[in-house]
């Protein structure tokens, strides 16, 4: 080993270092060419993200750790029936996971509560709405088994199974709650309108074959059965009864009114209410019959008992289940999830493209909100992020160069490192996720700006020490290379485990020997996408750092003299006295 280690510090390190000297000597002759070259190769870098690249993705998803089923019954199912239709369901679905069973760790079901969809803006309790979740073991048990083609086959089996029901299938979401992927939003004064509009572009956009939508809902719909008793006010006015002591009666039969506390204290308050019989209640020919007991002052105080139905009439129809403003207008609300493998951004993207050829009432707009809403949020956030990380950094280096061209140089290489990003995401032909990306960039920054001021900084003492700039820049690089290369090699390798999801049980491997090593799994999809960013980037960086940045200075040096002329640099000469021995 140690022989090893001599012939590499001996042989090989020196001709590379000779190697890199000399291909430096060739680009300090032609700076202007080889910056000019950079700017073509981001213009290139660009275009062929463009047409090579995927669609970047909000937030990075791996495999499902745990598929949930929605299933919603009409408005007015009771939670009897739902929890039937809801145990049908579950039987279903551990039928169509019943060649997977060794990798699905429970299968679980919930009806009223607890059955809404996280992204729904309503979390509320429901008798009609009912949820089956299947866990999935985690990633390093599953035995290369891919949950994704689960879910995908769940999705396809339960489908249409229960009449009238509507059936979502989703997987949990990375990252932090967001809105739903797709969410178009109707928006304008009158509520029929709206429903109508609503019922129209689903219509429309179902025609549009339109690849990756699950299944768009409406969040207002009028579908919700009503029971009006119209009261005969004249005929109430007659009988000495008020319109309010009718609504009174009624609401008293059916929810109930407070009538005392037992134990009411800070702890404890358990409120004594009355109310009808169930059987009652839920019959309207009961509370049609139900007589109210009232004092006619008309007749000198005489207590009566009238049946509801001598001045009031009975009937059935929907009204909407919600109605919702935003901004002083009301909206509704098209919603659905996106089918994986596709991306959100091209099926919202075509979504965008059919709605704009779509015709809709002059006081109706669309837009589109949800996950694309929150997705801008994010990027302004980032963008922002950047720009101050690029003004701090700006301000940092101005007070320690005192030189607006040694500061440019530097914060160039943070413009030219997303070079290396967009070249290795094309060419590799993966997914940029926009929020792991951007943070990628920001922490990219740092390293990329210590590298230039190690570079720039010798450069400044070799001058100070008499050297001539051309002399000074490459011995400069030759000099500092060997500590850039090893901070961009340290990084890039200690970034690799995470870019590729390595997985070692440090617990199992003390234990009892077994580190249970595997690739992939959550980490690799959440943090993957970073990692390789910092690891493009710096791997370009690198190459900026060592060549384009002595480029840089000597174009800084040669503009300063055309602009302000030459200044003469006096050093001192020092005789020395030689002797022979």
């Amino acid at each position: 080993m140690g022989c090893s280690h001599e012939k590499h510090q001996n042989n090989v390190w020196p001709r590379f270092q000779k190697w890199y000297a000399k291909w430096l000597e060739r680009a300090v002759k032609r700076p202007v060419t080889i910056l000019l070259g950079t700017f073509v190769l981001f213009i290139v870098a660009i275009i062929l993200t463009a047409v090579r690249g995927k669609t970047p993705e909000f937030f990075p998803s791996g495999d499902p750790n745990f598929a949930y089923i929605y299933v919603t019954m009409p408005i007015g199912t009771d939670q009897a029936t739902t929890n039937d239709i809801t145990k049908k369901l579950e039987q279903r679905v551990a039928k169509v996971v019943e060649p997977d069973k060794d990798i699905v760790s429970s299968i679980i079901s919930n009806v009223t509560r607890g059955v809404t969809d996280p992204q729904d803006e309503d979390q509320g309790d429901y008798e009609n709405k009912g949820k089956v979740t299947v866990a999935f073991v985690e990633f390093g048990k599953r035995n290369g088994k891919d949950t994704k083609a689960i879910l995908a086959n769940i999705r396809k089996n339960i489908q249409g199974i229960i009449p009238g029901a509507k059936i979502a299938v989703a997987q949990e979401s990375g990252g932090p709650p967001v809105q739903k992927d797709i969410s178009i939003e109707i928006i304008g004064d009158n509520l029929d309108s709206l429903v109508k509009t609503s019922n129209r572009l689903k219509n429309y956009l179902a025609k549009q074959n339109i690849a990756g939508i699950e299944n768009l809902v409406s969040d207002v719909e009028s579908d919700k059965p009503e029971v009006v008793f119209d009261v005969d006010r004249e005929r109430a006015n007659r009988e000495g009864v008020s319109s309010g002591q009718i609504t009174d009666a009624l609401v008293t039969a059916i929810f109930g009114k407070k009538a005392a506390d037992f134990r009411n204290t800070k702890e404890d308050d358990y409120q004594i209410k009355v109310r009808a019989l169930a059987n009652q209640r839920g019959n309207i020919d009961e509370l049609r019959n139900m007589r109210m007991i009232y004092r006619d002052m008309g007749l000198g105080g005489v207590i009566r008992q009238v049946p509801i139905s001598a001045f009031t009439d009975v009937r059935y129809t929907n009204t909407f289940s919600n109605i919702k403003r935003k901004q002083q207008r009301r909206v509704l609300t098209l919603s659905s999830s996106v089918i994986k493998p596709y991306n959100a951004n091209e099926v919202n993207a075509n979504i965008l493209r059919a709605v704009n050829n779509f015709k809709k009432p002059e006081d109706i707009s669309i837009r589109q909100g949800g996950g694309q809403e929150d997705q801008l949020e994010a990027v302004t956030f980032l963008g922002g992020a950047l720009a101050t990380s690029f003004g701090l950094i700006l301000i940092i280096l101005m007070i320690q160069f005192n030189s607006i061209g040694k500061t440019f140089i530097i914060i160039s290489e943070i413009f030219f490192s997303i070079i290396g990003v967009l070249l290795g995401v094309s060419i590799f032909g993966m997914t940029m996720a926009i929020v792991m990306t951007g943070v990628g960039i920001i922490a990219l920054a740092g390293v990329v700006v210590r590298n230039g001021i190690l570079l720039v900084e010798f450069t400044d003492m070799l001058i100070e020490q008499g050297m001539n700039v051309h002399d000074a820049v490459i011995e400069a690089g030759h000099t500092r290379m060997t500590p850039v290369l090893l901070t961009a090699t340290a990084a890039i390798l200690g970034l690799i485990p995470l870019a590729v999801g390595f997985n070692i049980d440090f617990v199992s491997m003390f234990t009892s020997f077994e580190p249970h090593i595997h690739f992939g799994g959550d980490n690799v999809a959440f943090w993957g996408p970073l990692a390789w960013t910092m690891i493009f980037g710096l791997g370009f960086a690198t190459i900026i750092t060592l060549i384009l940045v002595p480029c840089m200075y000597l174009i800084r040096i040669n503009l300063k003299n055309r602009l302000f002329g030459k200044k003469e640099v006096k050093v001192e000469k020092h005789e020395f006295e030689t002797a022979e021995a």
